[in-house]
């Protein structure tokens, strides 16, 4: 057990410097002045029975403000103040060594470290660690001091509570719509207060690992299916408006269970976002995340997950696409078709939306935009898209001070735009609602958000007869939710066999699965939706 350091470098232009070496202990802190931009966490030597070093940045007052991990797989952690701006008054930097023996984690202060939403019970039962490569700190939590509590976050682009749409020159930042708020400012200032204690118990010990049977509740994430059997969930944001410290998680339909899988893969996993995109290509076996943000921190970047190998690569891609987050993105013939969204734009002009579609070719590395003819829609977040016969339907979205319930559809063979004649009754304006394939000829588009609060219907469109039809089911229509998840796999189930008497794979109904998002009211849910496609099909 000799012969193992863990270092810090705080700023450039210092050295490295020792915070603790064994066997002399297997915990330290120090204290960083304000004036660090920079902080590189290391470790030296051999990890011998050591599974983990957990590190822990807590502010002035004893506030957890940002957390990671060291494992024998991924040796290095480093932030910067301008990716959170967490430490400007000083902050402290705490390392523990953790053996391979769970005998130092404390089932008590371990669930108090946990993120609970109400639709998230997690249990102490549990205690594991995942092993894998982990390339950077997903513990990222935003300054909630007291101070910052009245300013407004303008998602993607600020660090408050409000809608994640761009303002209108004519809707001034303080008069937004707040999404997800608390019910009230007492139900707010009791969140606060237990938010406060809990991170209060945090700060008396370094954060210890803790592994939840399923996702904690989020809204702005993604859910891609990459076989019959799994789907990969990706991101967002839950409780507090802190982006999830689980944001990775493997779902096996076979039992409807959860596994964490951050650490599963090999590489650098995307950072900790919102308003991204991950679609699924079958015939390479890989999923494309694009885009997203955080908190005043856009993306333009691409991540690749290697379904096969399980492993993470950045892309670097040429061509110009610019930061975006709420776009749709779509996979047609190899290629990434991306539409709309949210980009950024120098204070004090309001955040802009895109009418643009940008052209990602992963066997080139290449982005490069088409040439677009017809009747293109007007710019606009949070729609959805999906494609049909060589075909992307965009249905509705968001542009301040306007939502909209609209249908455009583009050819991909003509590249061309039209607007879609619909009839019956269409859904009402709507965001951020979820959208699936359900037939060759239909999709379903569920929920959302209006503007002031989430919805919980749900309609049919027909692609043949060009008619938008309603649906009412219990499991879909009960609960207002958005920002959620919604897919379609089909399921296998295990039957036993009447001759060899062993389990053998059954093809089972076509489902629909629907996760997560937000009530608008404050909860953030983390429950799974299972609704067989046959009592969706109307065609």
């Amino acid at each position: 057990m000799d012969g193992f350091d863990v270092y810090a470098i705080f700023g450039v232009d210092e050295p490295p410097r020792l915070i603790l070496s064994s066997p002399d202990g297997w915990q330290d802190s120090v204290e960083i002045q304000p004036c660090v931009q920079q902080i590189v966490v290391f470790t030296r030597g051999d990890w011998g029975k050591r599974d983990s070093v957990t590190v822990e940045l807590t502010d002035e007052e004893n506030m957890p403000i940002n957390m990671g991990k060291l494992t024998p797989f991924s040796k290095c952690l480093s932030w910067e103040t301008s990716e959170d701006c967490v430490w400007s008054r000083g902050a402290t930097l705490t390392v523990k060594v953790n053996q391979v023996t769970s005998d130092l984690l404390d089932p008590v202060l371990t669930l108090s470290q946990m993120e609970c939403t109400p639709e998230c019970n997690p249990t102490v039962s549990v205690l594991k660690e995942c092993k894998g490569k982990r390339k950077r700190s997903q513990g990222e939590e935003e300054d909630e001091v007291e101070e910052g509590r009245e300013k407004e976050n303008i998602c993607p682009n600020g660090s408050g509570k409000v809608t994640p749409h761009r303002r209108g020159k004519t809707n001034p930042r303080a008069g937004q719509t707040r999404l997800f708020p608390q019910k009230d400012e007492q139900s707010a200032a009791a969140a606060t207060s237990q938010s406060h204690k809990a991170k209060g118990k945090q700060a008396k010990n370094p954060l210890q690992s803790a592994i939840l049977d399923k996702p904690s509740g989020r809204w702005g994430q993604t859910l891609c299916p990459i076989d019959p059997q799994t789907a990969i969930l990706i991101g967002g944001q839950g409780a507090r408006m802190q982006f999830c410290k689980d944001p990775i998680w493997k779902l096996c339909t076979e039992d409807l269970s959860w596994v964490p899988a951050e650490t599963l893969a090999e590489g650098p996993t995307p950072e900790a976002r919102i308003g991204h995109t991950a679609t699924y290509d079958p015939e390479s076996k890989r999923i494309f995340v694009f885009g997203g943000s955080k908190h005043k921190k856009w993306f333009n970047d691409v991540h690749i997950l290697d379904t096969q190998s399980w492993r993470w690569t950045l892309v670097e891609a040429q061509g110009k696409v610019p930061p975006l987050a709420y776009h749709s993105c779509s996979m047609f013939r190899g290629e990434l078709f991306v539409f709309g969204g949210v980009f950024p734009r120098p204070h004090p002009e309001p955040d802009g939306c895109s009418d643009s579609i940008y052209i990602f070719n992963p066997e080139m590395a290449i982005w490069y935009q088409p040439i677009v003819n017809g009747e293109k829609p007007a710019p606009r977040s949070g729609h959805s898209a999906c494609v049909m016969q060589g075909r992307i339907f965009v249905f509705g979205g968001w542009d301040t001070p306007v939502c909209f319930n609209d249908m455009f559809m583009l050819d991909l063979g003509l590249m061309e735009f039209s607007a879609v004649k619909a009839s019956g009754a269409a859904p009402s304006p709507r965001s951020w609602h979820g959208c699936a394939v359900v037939s060759d000829c239909s999709f379903l588009v569920q929920g959302g958000y209006n503007g002031n609060s989430a919805l919980s219907d749900t309609f049919i469109f027909n692609t043949v007869t060009s008619s938008w039809s309603s649906l009412t089911l219990p499991q879909l229509n009960s609960v207002p939710r958005a920002g959620h998840s919604i897919i379609t796999m089909p399921f296998t189930c295990k039957t036993e066999s009447m001759d060899e008497q062993e389990e053998v794979p059954e093809p089972a109904p076509e489902t629909l699965l629907i996760f997560g998002g937000g009530d608008n009211e404050g909860s953030f849910f983390s429950d799974l939706i299972t609704v067989p496609v046959k009592e969706i099909r109307q065609d």
